[in-house]
């Protein structure tokens, strides 16, 4: 954020947009079976107003107000590659959380969506989930000296009578929020002693879209720490537990997240923060790495699994797990995934649907009919 740009060539914006708002690869259906036309994706293709983007576009900053869908063309509507499969939204694109920091680079011509970069992507989000403010007093805010970590799975604030926006306000795993200066808090906050809770500051958008910080409070009884957790193999492994049984969420979608975004929620506990895509995870030179070519056998492959250690990850084609330890020889993974496939004690194959945070084993599993997880790894990375 201190180093992003403050202009943009209009130019370098548009080809950010069009990167992201294009066609499906694959044909698109609605909820109700119908193929996405080529006019149909004209009438999303207007709203993006590319005709309106500046020579020189000027860029502003925001922080979010509540978690958010980024999507890939300025709209709600859904579209599936099946007919039968609709728990992936093939315009969801990734989550933004309350106190996410933005750069805004344009706004779509209806004027209720606008175009941002996060830390991490850059997609279409709702304006009405948004602040715009000043870059300094974002700045200050996203660097504080006291600060909370959301540890557990889902967070509330406490109820607000006078605030809406605050009240029961979900806040997710690896968030973090200023705590307020004990000099400015008061023995009743919104109606309610403050002293058994955490007193925090939250952005709010004003009337007008403008930024606002106020005070919220989260109850001792919530699962938080003051600053970021220690990075150990036991928290690695009770944060990802905390997940379990959470429903896939593709994109962030269903009020949950996928497979790197688990990933990334329980190592943002730790103050880690890592790229949203499994290609761009995997791909990284962060971490220890130990790459698999197409050369590599299968036999090299199995020597490395039984060298892994806690929570280290393992990364296939679209997919990432977390290694959590052996039994009887067996190594056993966390992952949140939303179709499952394996082999069977007898070598007859099975494909269903588990679209869960889940506990299995890795050998079994296959990615396509064809290969397993283990043909089709290509990196274990440990992150120390």
């Amino acid at each position: 954020l201190a180093l992003y740009p403050g202009e943009l060539p209009g130019p370098r914006v548009r080809g950010k947009i069009l990167g992201i708002s294009k066609p499906n690869t694959a044909p698109l259906y609605n909820p109700d079976g119908e193929r996405l036309s080529a006019e149909g994706y004209q009438q999303y293709t207007d709203n993006l107003d590319l005709k309106d983007i500046p020579d020189v576009v000027e860029v502003r900053f925001a922080l979010v107000v509540s978690r958010s869908d980024m999507r890939t063309y300025p709209t709600d509507d859904r579209f599936f590659r099946k007919r039968e499969n609709q728990n992936l939204d093939r315009f969801q694109e990734n989550g933004l959380f309350p106190g996410d920091a933005l750069a805004i680079l344009h706004v779509s011509a209806d004027r209720h969506w606008v175009f941002v970069q996060s830390y991490n992507y850059a997609a279409w989000v709702k304006r009405e989930n948004i602040a715009i403010g000043d870059r300094e007093e974002i700045l200050k805010y996203k660097n504080p000296s006291r600060f909370l970590v959301i540890t557990g799975d889902k967070v509330l604030t406490s109820f607000n009578p006078e605030i809406p926006a605050l009240s029961e306000l979900q806040l997710d795993m690896g968030i973090r929020v200023p705590l307020a200066d004990p000099a400015d808090i008061s023995n009743n906050l919104y109606g309610q002693n403050p002293y058994t809770s955490h007193t925090v500051l939250l952005p709010v958008r004003d009337s007008k879209g403008k930024l606002e910080f106020k005070q919220a409070l989260i109850a001792r009884n919530q699962d938080v720490n003051h600053g970021f957790i220690p990075f150990t193999r036991e928290n690695i492994i009770r944060q990802a537990f905390k997940f379990l049984g959470e429903r896939y969420g593709w994109g962030h979608s269903y009020n949950a997240r996928d497979c790197t975004g688990f990933v990334m929620e329980v190592y943002k506990s730790f103050g880690i923060y890592m790229p949203r895509n499994t290609g761009q995870q995997g791909a990284g030179t962060f971490g220890e790495n130990t790459r698999f070519s197409a050369e590599s056998t299968r036999e090299e492959k199995l020597q490395a699994l039984r060298g892994m250690d806690i929570g280290d990850l393992i990364y296939v084609p679209g997919h990432v797990l977390m290694y959590i330890g052996e039994v009887n020889g067996e190594p056993y993974v966390i992952h949140d995934v939303s179709v499952f496939r394996y082999t069977d004690e007898d070598g007859d194959y099975y494909e269903g649907t588990l679209n869960s945070v889940s506990v299995t084993p890795l050998i079994p599993l296959y990615g396509t009919r064809e290969s397993s997880y283990v043909d089709l790894m290509y990196n274990i990375k440990r992150i120390r």
